[in-house]
C-alpha cells in the first residue's frame, strides 16, 4: 500500500502545482475590481474556481480511474474506495484582491482515515506535503507542530464560519484571548492548518468548516504530530464539522474555550 501512496502522491503533487500555475495565471491584479461572485456571505466564487477543480477532477480521473473525487464545487461526482477531495481555491476572497494568501487544496481519504495532503500556495511559493505513517514536509524539509505551552506566549488563528451564530464567534474570541493567546484571522482555512504544522502557529479553531477546506491539511497536521479534534466523525465527511488542531501542549485549554463559545451545536 505504502508503494501505491507514494505514487499517488507524487502524481497529486505534479497535478496540484500545475493547477496553483493555472490559477495564477488568472489571478486578478492587486487593486483590481473583483470578478468574483457570491455564494453566500463571503463565500466567493470565480472563474478560477471552476476551472482549476476540472483541471484536477480529470487529471486525477486519468491517473487513478478507480479512485472517487469530491471537489467544493462539483460536489462528489465519482465514488471509490480511495476519495480524492479538493479546494480548487482556498482564501477565494483574499485570491479575488490579488492577495497572496490562497492555495490549493487536495486530499486523499480512505473511509474516515486520512492519507495524503497536498497543498500548494503558489502566491507564497509554499508546498506542503504529507502521506500517512510516513511525515510531512514544508518544500521538501520535514515540519512539526511547535512544542508550546503557555498560551500566553501562543498565537491562534480562530477562523470565522457564516455556518454559525456570531455570537459564537464572539464567544470564542473571548475565551480564546482571555487565556492570554493572540488573535490572528487570515482567511484561509487550509494555510491557517497548517501554519499549525510547521509551528507558525500554535492553533487553528473553526465552529464550522467542510470537508474541503480541511481534508489535505488533516494528513499534513497527523503527521506533523499536532493535536487535531475528530473532524471525520459523525456528519464531518458530509455537512462539516468544527475543528481544533494545536500544539499538543495547548490543546486541552482551549478545547475548554471552544467548549463554551458551543463547540459543535
Amino acid at each position: 500500500m505504502s508503494t501505491a501512496l507514494q505514487r499517488r502522491l507524487d502524481v497529486a503533487s505534479t497535478i496540484v502545482e500545475e493547477a496553483g500555475r493555472k490559477a495564477m495565471a488568472l489571478r486578478p491584479e492587486p487593486g483590481a475590481a473583483a470578478t468574483a461572485k457570491l455564494k453566500g456571505r463571503q463565500d466567493w466564487l470565480t472563474e478560477a474556481d471552476g476551472a482549476v477543480e476540472a483541471f484536477i477532477s480529470d487529471a486525477l480521473a486519468k491517473a487513478f480511474p478507480e479512485d472517487g473525487f469530491q471537489g467544493e464545487e462539483t460536489g462528489r461526482g465519482r465514488t471509490g474506495a480511495l476519495r480524492w477531495v479538493v479546494d480548487p481555491i482556498d482564501g477565494t476572497s483574499n485570491y479575488a484582491r490579488g492577495a497572496d494568501r490562497w492555495c490549493v487544496s487536495l486530499g486523499l481519504i480512505e473511509e474516515r482515515t486520512p492519507l495524503l495532503g497536498v497543498i500548494f500556495a503558489p502566491a507564497l511559493h509554499e508546498t506542503f506535503t504529507a502521506r500517512h505513517g510516513a511525515g510531512a514536509f514544508r518544500n521538501g524539509l520535514p515540519i512539526h507542530a511547535s512544542t508550546e505551552r503557555d498560551l500566553t506566549r501562543a498565537i491562534v488563528e480562530v477562523g470565522w464560519s457564516p455556518r454559525r451564530p456570531l455570537a459564537r464567534f464572539h464567544r470564542l474570541l473571548q475565551g480564546v484571548m482571555a487565556q492570554g493567546a493572540a488573535v490572528r484571522l487570515g482567511g484561509s482555512g487550509a494555510l491557517g492548518l497548517v501554519d499549525v504544522a510547521v509551528g507558525r502557529s500554535d492553533a487553528y479553531v473553526e465552529l464550522h468548516i467542510n470537508l474541503w477546506d480541511v481534508a489535505a491539511a488533516l494528513a499534513i497536521l497527523g503527521e506533523a504530530g499536532a493535536w487535531v479534534s475528530p473532524f471525520l466523525e459523525g456528519h464531518g465527511p458530509e455537512a462539516g464539522n468544527p475543528i481544533l488542531a494545536a500544539a499538543p501542549g495547548v490543546a486541552g485549554a482551549l478545547a475548554e474555550a471552544a467548549e463554551l463559545a458551543g463547540w459543535g451545536a
